[in-house]
């Protein structure tokens, strides 16, 4: 493990920069519409996860991908400006960064239309050194899913915390990341598709079935359900509600549950309070507009749980 005193965390996957459009409605078709807000802003899972550490106070490298092009200047040099640490953001020449455009209603929810170039999404040469002393916790999601599978194997066989943020993915691709995971931490809908469960505290139940078996630690996230994981010791699930806050925008939540969760895992925490901490981080953002740019710090994060 790496220095207790300065917990270091890598985040692998997704970097995107975003243009997210605030209606009072989502478009019912064909037209123009005029936004009341509009924020660009560079993101992506991986991306807005290790925003959220740093925010936190939390030493976070990314490992991800961009074009050689201005959109992947800009998003990296404003990830910098986080204080994240890109130094490990590969260059792939010929390729052009990812972006999305997003429009967002006054109920926080959502449309996204991301664009992701073939060539970002190849098997990297080589990854960052995941061996004792560099890392305590990594935290990959499924959008650069063959980067996601050489990390996750590293850090097993260097027993570093290997967290996977098991979102919307093909099946293919989720079979291929959750056995390489010691830390599960699935969507809704993830979990849904992998145990044919719609109800998320089955869903948790079947998942640990399938996937926890070696010891790894599995849970659901559900939105305002609350998230539900697998007590191993008991032989129960455990629940954790949300918390109830005005919501405004629920883009990036998942993304700052996930950060928060990997901050707190670096730090030893117990897992009920790791989970708290990562569900009050994503109700603080829910009830903020700009995606990750609406995490809290660690200062507003004690505040909200005082």
């Amino acid at each position: 493990m790496a220095n207790e005193a300065t917990p270091k965390i890598l985040c692998v996957g997704a970097l995107t920069m975003d243009t997210i459009f605030r209606l009072d409605r989502l478009p019912p078709g064909p037209g123009k519409y005029i936004p009341l807000e509009a924020v660009e802003i560079a993101a992506g899972m991986a991306s807005s996860a290790a925003a959220s550490i740093a925010r936190l106070g939390g030493s976070v490298s990314l490992f991800a991908s961009t074009g050689d092009d201005e959109i992947g200047r800009r998003a990296v040099a404003e990830l910098t400006a986080e204080g994240v640490d890109c130094s490990h953001v590969r260059k792939v020449a010929d390729a052009r960064s990812a972006f999305s455009s997003i429009f967002v209603d006054a109920a926080g929810e959502r449309v996204i239309v991301p664009y992701y170039d073939a060539g970002l999404l190849s098997a990297p040469s080589e990854i960052p050194p995941v061996i004792e002393g560099t890392f305590d916790v990594v935290m990959t999601d499924v959008r650069w899913p063959l980067a996601a599978a050489k990390v996750l194997k590293a850090s097993r066989e260097a027993e570093v915390h290997g967290i996977l943020d098991a979102d919307t993915a093909s099946l293919e691709t989720l079979e291929m990341l959750l056995p390489l995971a010691s830390h599960i931490v699935a969507s809704e809908p993830a979990a849904e598709r992998v145990t044919g469960e719609s109800d998320p505290e089955k869903a948790t139940v079947a998942l640990a079935a399938l996937y926890g078996r070696d010891g790894a630690f599995v849970s659901v996230t559900a939105g305002d359900k609350g998230s539900f994981w697998y007590d191993e010791l008991e032989g129960e699930v455990r629940h954790m509600p949300a918390f109830e806050v005005d919501v405004v925008d629920t883009l990036a939540a998942g993304d700052v549950f996930h950060g928060t969760f990997a901050w707190a895992l670096s730090r030893n925490y117990p897992i009920y309070q790791a989970m708290r901490f990562a569900s009050a981080a994503a109700a603080i953002k829910c009830s903020r507009f700009g995606g990750r740019s609406g995490a809290p710090t660690k200062a507003e994060l004690d505040a909200f749980l005082t």
